[in-house]
Parts: C-alpha cells; structure tokens; sequence
C-alpha cells in the first residue's frame, strides 16, 4: 500500500510540475506569475522534504494538488481574467469574475482535511480540537495571504499590485475571501464529521435468529 501510494504521489507531483510549466508559457502578467507562484512552490518543496517524517493518505495529497492546479489556472490569467469566471459572470449576470473567490472557497474546502489528518495523526490532538484547529489554520493563513498581498501591492509598481490584489474595485475584497475560505472549511468540517460518524457507528448485533441468514448452505 506504501509503495502504491508513493507512485501516487509521485503522479501527482509530476501532474504539478508538468501543469505549471505548461501555464508558464506566455501568462497573461509574467511578474504576477512570478510572484503568485512563490507560496505553491514552497508549499510542494515542503511536502516533498517532510514526506518520510509526516506521510500523508493519498486523498490529502490529490486535495493539495487539485486546490494548487486551481491557483495556477487563476495565476495563468490573472484572477479577474480566468475564462470560466468571465463566462460565469455573464452567464449569471454577476458584477465581477468571481474565480478568486472560487479558488479562496476550494482553499479552505480541499486544504481542511489534510490539516485535519495532520493534527490527528501527527499532533494527537483529539476531541473537538481536531474540528476546530483546521478551521482556525485556514482562517489565520487566508488572513496571511491578505497581508501577503497587501505588502506586494506597496512594494511593486501600483498597477502590477492592483492586479495581484485582484480586488475589482470592491473595498470589501479581502474580507469576501477570508470569508469564502471559512466557508469553504466549515462546509469541509461538517463533512468530515459526517463521514466519520458514519464509519464509527456500531454496526447493529445480529440476534440469533438471524445468523442462519448469514451461514453457507
């Protein structure tokens, strides 16, 4: 099963790979494509490093990279410009090109359990705190991301930062994807429990009678 899971992750990083330099290619804002890819790279650098010390299941892994292909598609475009979020912004009549908080959404929906089985399998931690440290992670680093890009924007030339605030002229923005992350992780949360709970419960006795239902003719 380890050596199944290794070929995994190793499809998956090639997947990765393979995927950003493909959108690498002529991107619509080469200095945002830069600079937005500096945080997956760390992030898959990281995995790859710690991968003896913390192995995580292969789900975790397959939600990591399918939130990471996401980014790269926003990061190819620039946010505001990604195709499906301008098709879905006529198409429902929207006042922007929500992609971004799409992406900000998946970040807290596919990046919840990985931490979960972080917490629970490497920290010990149990009881509520399983539940509640995900979502407090992914709310403290989608504020850090906000800061993030906040000092990019007074560091680089105002243009290239309003493009990677990716704001559109809502004051309001940074607070929207916070919130959007949250969502996305209590929504991942409620999940987890139920599919947990479910797994946990006690299958039911089988009553004498009943056992020769069970028995090979």
């Amino acid at each position: 099963m380890n050596r199944r899971r290794k070929i995994f992750v190793i499809a998956l990083v090639v997947w990765y790979a393979s995927f950003s330099i493909a959108t690498a290619i002529a991107p619509a804002d080469r200095e945002f494509w830069m600079a937005a890819s500096i945080l997956p790279v760390l992030l898959v650098a990281g995995l790859v490093a710690t991968y003896r010390i913390f192995p995580l299941s292969g789900i975790s892994y397959f939600l990591i990279t399918l939130f990471l292909t996401l980014h790269t598609i926003g990061v190819h475009y620039t946010y505001a410009e990604v195709p499906f979020g301008s098709w879905l912004q006529q198409a429902l009549a929207l006042n922007r090109n929500h992609f971004d908080r799409i992406v900000h959404f998946c970040f807290g929906f596919l990046l919840t359990y990985p931490w979960e089985e972080w917490f629970r399998r490497f920290a010990h931690v149990r009881g509520w705190l399983r539940y509640y440290l995900p979502n407090i992670t992914i709310l403290g680093l989608s504020g850090l991301w906000e800061i993030v890009e906040s000092w990019f924007a007074e560091l680089m030339k105002p243009e290239l930062g309003l493009v990677f605030l990716g704001s559109q002229g809502d004051m309001w923005d940074a607070q929207k994807d916070m919130s959007a992350a949250l969502y996305g992780s209590l929504l991942c949360t409620v999940l987890i429990v139920l599919i947990q709970t479910r797994w946990t419960a006690p299958h039911p006795r089988v009553l004498p009678s009943d056992r020769s239902l069970e028995e090979p003719s």
